[in-house]
């Protein structure tokens, strides 16, 4: 499998307010991750995962509601979300799959969900533009972490194990496919 090419150099420069407070929201947040997870690159996709997969489904029933008061089309925008809750929702089923959480850190996945689902609902009512820059810069986060997981698995600190079947079906990756491949293809997703 070839391993699509990554631009790891992209980055959104904050301008403003609002680029500032994401930025910041998002290293504070990576921060966090850091401490708590150190290297344990499998969990630390789990936590990440458990976040990532709340934007879209916020911002999809934002909008949905809004088109329902306004009575207008939402030219695309509730599906396109929706999409990509389901995409995170998939690279969390995956790590899950991979790193199998003990009961504490299933505890904490619920517990994180639930803070972040809340928070990230006011920060949309209250900037919706500030929420989807706070989005840009996970995903840049996100493509760093997954870099990272993946020199852990070159340099044999993390076992590459089987792809699991879950992964196989979702991104048609090949029956010999290992988590190297799923890694790439993730990453991938999230640049």
């Amino acid at each position: 499998m070839t391993a699509p090419f990554i631009d790891l150099g992209v980055h959104h420069n904050p301008r403003g307010l609002s680029d500032r407070i994401a930025f910041g929201f998002t290293k504070a947040l990576r921060w966090c991750a850091d401490t708590f997870f150190a290297e344990r690159y499998g969990h630390r996709a789990v936590v990440l995962e458990t976040v990532a997969a709340v934007p879209g489904m916020v911002g999809a029933t934002i909008n949905h509601l809004a088109c329902l008061r306004r009575m207008c089309d939402d030219k695309g925008w509730i599906k396109t979300l929706m999409d990509e809750a389901e995409n995170e929702r998939m690279h969390l089923m995956t790590f899950i799959e991979i790193s199998k959480p003990t009961l504490f850190e299933r505890a904490v996945i619920i517990g994180v969900q639930w803070v972040f689902y809340v928070f990230f609902f006011g920060l949309y009512m209250v900037s919706s533009k500030t929420a989807h820059r706070v989005v840009g810069y996970f995903e840049e986060e996100a493509v760093i972490s997954y870099t990272s997981y993946l020199a852990e698995i070159d340099e044999g600190r993390s076992e590459n194990v089987a792809a699991p079947a879950l992964a196989l079906r979702y991104w048609g990756l090949p029956a010999d496919a290992r988590l190297r491949d799923v890694v790439e293809v993730v990453r991938a997703d999230e640049a």
